[in-house]
Parts: C-alpha cells; sequence; structure tokens
C-alpha cells in the first residue's frame, strides 16, 4: 500500500504534540531528528501505531523516528510544510540539543563531534589493515608461514595494501586536527598543518621515545636557554587535541582583532606560530604523559584482572551508547592502535553490537506489530554490520529484557576473549565483519566470542519472551 505522506506527517505531528512542541527539525537517512520542548508531551503508542514508522528513540538530545530510506525526506518535507518552518541542517538542530545538556553531555558531543567525521578514514583503514593481515600473517592458511610465504608474487601488492591502510595511523594527528579546529570554528586546513607539524620527520618519532630516552638520546631544541625535546607525536590523540583547540580559538581571537586586509598575512602564521610553541614546550609533553598514563592503566587493569575487566566492559558498553559515553573509549582506542600494539578494547565493542543485534532478532519472533517486527529485523542485521543505535533504542530498550540479555552475553564474551589476549590492530566494522581487524592468530578465540554473542542473547531473549511473557511484552501485542 503506497505511503500517503502529507497525511503521516500529520498523524505523526498530532502525536509528538502539535508543532508548539518542536524546537527544531531535521532529518538524516532514515530518521526524522527532532528537538522537543518537551517530549513528555509525546503519544509514544500513537507515534508507534503509524505505519510508516519503524520505531523511536531519544539520543544527543533528539528525538528520532525511524521511516526508513526514501520516505524520510518525503515526510519531512510535509512536515515543514504543515508546520510553516524553514528546513534546517543536522547541525543546526544538534546546536540546539547541545543546548540542553549537561556539562558533561556537551563535553561528551564535543568527542563525538571530533571523532565521528573521521572515523569513515579509520574503519577503512582498518578494513585494509586486516585484507594485509590475512595475507601476511602465519598460520592461517599454511602451517608456519603466510600468503606472501607460500606465494611471493603477492609480497608487493600486500605491502601496497600495507602502505594505504596505514596511512590514516601514521597521520592520525592531522585528521584529528582537521576535525577539532573545524569543531571549535577555526579553518580546518589549520588544523591539518597543525597535525603535520606534529608528526614531522625532523621530530623524533614517539614510538622511538622510549628507548631514545633509556639511551639519553632525545633530541632538543635550546630555545635562549630553554630545553625543548624535539619530539613528534605520532598515534597520539591528545596533543593534538589540546592544540587544535588552542589554534581555533586563538584564530578566531585574531580575525576580531586584526584588520580584514591584513588576515591572510598575520591571522594564519601568528596562529600556528604561537600554537606551535605553546604545544612543543608546554601541551606537548604534558598531554603525551596523560595520554601515556590512561592507556598503561588500561592495559594494567586488562593484565592483570582480565576476567573482571573483560565482564565489566561486555556489560557497561551498551549503557554507554545510551550516555553517548562510549565515544570517550574511541580516543582510547586509537591511542592502544597508536602505540602499535593493538587495541583489546575494540574487539569486546564489536562483540557487544552483535550481541543487540541478536537479541533484537529474538524480539522479531515474540512481537505481533507489524511494525515493531519490521524493525527487529532491519536493526538487528544493522547491529551486526556495526549500526547499534536503532535496536537499542527501538527495540531492546523499549522492551527491557532483551538489553539485558544482550549486555550480560556480551560480558560473558568479553571476559573470554579479554582471557584469550584477543587483540585488534585497528578499528574496524564493529560487528561480524569486525574480524578482518583482529590479528588472525586471534581468530578462534574470537569467533568463539562471536559464537557466544550470536546464540546466547537470542535464547535468553526468546525463552524469556516466551516462559515469562513479561509486561512489556504483552502491552505491545
Amino acid at each position: 500500500m503506497a505511503i500517503n505522506y502529507r497525511e503521516t506527517a500529520e498523524q505523526i505531528l498530532a502525536a509528538i504534540g502539535g508543532e508548539e512542541n518542536i524546537s527544531s527539525a531535521t532529518h538524516c537517512v532514515t530518521r526524522l531528528r527532532l528537538v522537543l520542548n518537551d517530549e513528555n508531551e509525546v503519544d509514544t503508542s500513537g507515534l508507534e501505531a503509524i505505519e510508516a514508522v519503524k520505531g523511536t528513540f531519544t539520543a544527543s538530545g533528539q528525538f528520532q523516528i525511524i521511516l526508513g530510506n526514501g520516505i524520510v525526506d518525503k515526510v519531512y518535507k510535509e512536515l515543514m510544510a504543515l508546520t510553516g518552518r524553514e528546513e534546517q541542517s543536522k547541525d543546526e538542530v544538534k546546536a540546539e540539543a547541545a543546548k540542553k545538556g549537561s556539562p558533561l553531555q556537551r563535553a561528551i558531543k564535543v568527542l563525538a563531534d571530533v571523532f565521528i567525521p573521521i572515523l569513515p578514514a579509520i574503519v577503512t583503514a582498518g578494513l585494509l589493515m586486516g585484507i594485509n593481515n590475512i595475507l601476511t600473517g602465519n598460520d592461517i592458511f599454511y602451517t608456519g608461514a603466510s600468503i606472501i610465504d607460500v606465494h611471493p608474487q603477492w609480497a608487493d601488492f600486500a605491502d601496497i595494501i600495507h602502505v594505504i591502510a596505514n596511512t590514516a595511523f601514521t597521520f592520525l594527528p592531522a585528521l584529528i586536527g582537521w576535525s577539532a579546529v573545524k569543531r571549535f570554528g577555526g579553518n580546518p586546513l589549520l588544523g591539518i598543518v597543525m597535525g603535520l607539524i606534529l608528526v614531522h620527520p625532523a621530530l623524533l618519532n614517539a614510538w622511538d621515545y622510549g628507548a631514545a630516552r633509556e639511551a639519553g638520546e632525545i633530541p632538543t631544541w635550546n630555545l635562549f636557554g630553554l630545553e625543548i625535546n624535539k619530539l613528534g607525536y605520532q598515534g597520539q590523540v591528545l596533543p593534538v587535541f589540546v592544540a587544535s583547540i588552542i589554534l581555533a580559538k586563538l584564530e578566531l581571537f585574531l580575525r576580531k582583532r586584526i584588520p580584514d586586509a591584513f588576515h591572510l598575512l598575520t591571522v594564519a602564521p601568528l596562529a600556528l606560530l604561537i600554537t606551535s610553541f605553546i604545544t612543543f614546550i608546554a601541551v606537548g609533553p604534558l598531554t603525551f604523559a596523560i595520554g601515556n598514563w590512561i592507556a598503561d592503566g588500561f592495559i594494567w587493569l586488562f593484565a592483570t584482572l582480565p576476567w573482571i575487566a573483560g565482564f565489566l566492559y561486555g556489560i557497561i558498553y551498551g549503557p554507554l551508547v545510551i550516555t553517548g559515553m562510549h565515544h570517550t573509549f574511541l580516543a582510547v582506542d586509537l591511542q592502544l592502535v597508536g602505540s602499535g600494539n593493538g587495541t583489546f578494547l575494540w574487539p569486546i565493542l564489536a562483540l557487544s553490537n552483535i550481541a543487540q543485534g541478536s537479541a533484537a532478532f529474538a524480539m522479531y519472533f515474540l512481537v505481533k506489530n507489524a511494525n515493531l517486527k519490521g524493525l527487529a529485523g532491519t536493526s538487528g542485521l544493522s547491529a551486526w554490520l556495526g549500526i547499534t543505535e536503532p535496536a537499542l533504542f527501538g527495540v531492546n530498550l523499549r522492551f527491557r529484557f532483551p538489553f539485558y540479555a544482550a549486555i550480560v552475553s556480551a560480558g560473558i564474551a568479553g571476559m573470554f576473549i579479554t582471557m584469550q589476549n584477543v587483540i585488534a590492530n585497528s578499528i574496524g566494522v564493529g560487528g561480524v565483519p569486525g574480524f578482518v581487524s583482529i590479528r588472525p592468530t586471534d581468530w578462534i578465540p574470537f569467533f568463539i566470542g562471536m559464537a557466544i554473542v550470536i546464540v546466547l542473547p537470542f535464547l535468553i531473549t526468546l525463552l524469556y519472551g516466551r516462559l515469562r511473557q513479561p509486561k512489556s511484552l504483552q502491552e505491545d501485542h
């Protein structure tokens, strides 16, 4: 049956409390994204009874209505016509939503705004690095040898892939610099330059810092009697993040006070020069130490109490997604990957996403509502491919028991793979395809962990739903 977009928009408008309850509105590929004055005014049951609506959830201060690709843009246009509003961009709505958050929520949003835009490059690099791992890893297809050992004609092909894949991590500070300076209102090209300054080949490579310090061979600059370490920040997150904030704020400060005619000759040179000196003298060494302390703390915890650490991280990752705090751990993952030793956190993330998808798949067999059944199936598949929010907010949290089944299962799987010392060489797709980012030698325990989060949350959710018939499930029948 063809959807009447005008009628759908009218029904949605009535269910969310009318035009006066809308503070701002935009849409993405599949969802209406609304900032509402009072979410208590929303008739959730009536909203989800609308034929085109696949589900709803709240995230980052926005009330989001899942409609689907090809539908959402048409309904949005009708909604704007009904309310007499001008169409808004996602950035405008995000800015409106941010005003409603607490200081902690705003801080987390800043991290999300900086790191999410660079994720496509990082994930792509992780997938390509996974292909390189398959070609160069021993004992995958041949005992004691790799594919390129047995078939040397593939060696240069693997080497080219390695160069392509490694670039995003080698120049990670440039990516962060671009995104952070843009987020704080500065010229993103200056952010790229700032990041490249911090990995300039004339500086001591950060990965060689430990050996150089033990040997007492750290190169220095002598700035009028002040000794400054001539140190690069390869694979580091905090130095360029803080430097980019300083750079953007300084650029905006100078633009307001220097006549327009002199901007080109003065603003960028002064901003880069001052920020670079501040970074090499103070910001870099301080944040370098803090970043290493954070990474070392996680390494110590997971090495000392692997079963507790793995179980707890598996359990809390789902709740972290609800609050948005999971974005803070992306910086830790990047720091761990940048150290050259890989990350033990990201594999647990991948299994947590799969667990949410499996629980959503089980709900497909429990719910009777056609819209919810469709949402359970599509969002479950989405979670298995690394996008967990539709399953989490649209299905599992609504009924609660599938959410609990998913996080407990993720905790068990996280405990198992942590005790097996499963490591990801890079960040990749946080779902079933994520195995390519795992060290080839760790594939078997990771696949066992994957089996746990595919089977266990599905069975727990299905059996609990059928045997106990919880109230939340009965209300939606």
